[in-house]
């Protein structure tokens, strides 16, 4: 199946802690179906120190997210589903409720 969500794009989260929060794609994994948004579902992470970090301590980052639970924004910032269509010989995703072509 095509990518409906790819990296860039800029979606809202439609459950969870952080939702009607937007961010940016930062990857995709479509084999477990989950995304990863920039500034999204933060989580805490103990590290321990090493060369690289000697500081160690508490770390936050990103924490993927079911791809069902966010949606891209059109240009009018609200959420929209994506579909396909052809146009001038390929393949291009349009926002369902625009109609807009969405870059990428």
């Amino acid at each position: 199946m095509a990518a409906k969500i790819k990296k860039g794009d800029r979606v809202i989260l439609l459950t969870g802690k952080d939702k009607g929060r937007q961010g940016a794609v930062l990857s995709v994994n479509p084999k477990e179906g989950r995304v990863v948004v920039q500034g999204l579902n933060m989580v805490q992470r103990h590290v321990r120190p090493t060369q690289v970090d000697p500081q160690g301590g508490i770390k936050h980052k990103e924490a993927p997210v079911q791809v069902s639970n966010v949606a891209v924004v059109d240009s009018k910032g609200k959420p929209t589903r994506v579909g396909f269509r052809v146009e001038d010989g390929k393949k291009v995703r349009y926002a369902k409720t625009t109609g807009e072509v969405i870059n990428g």
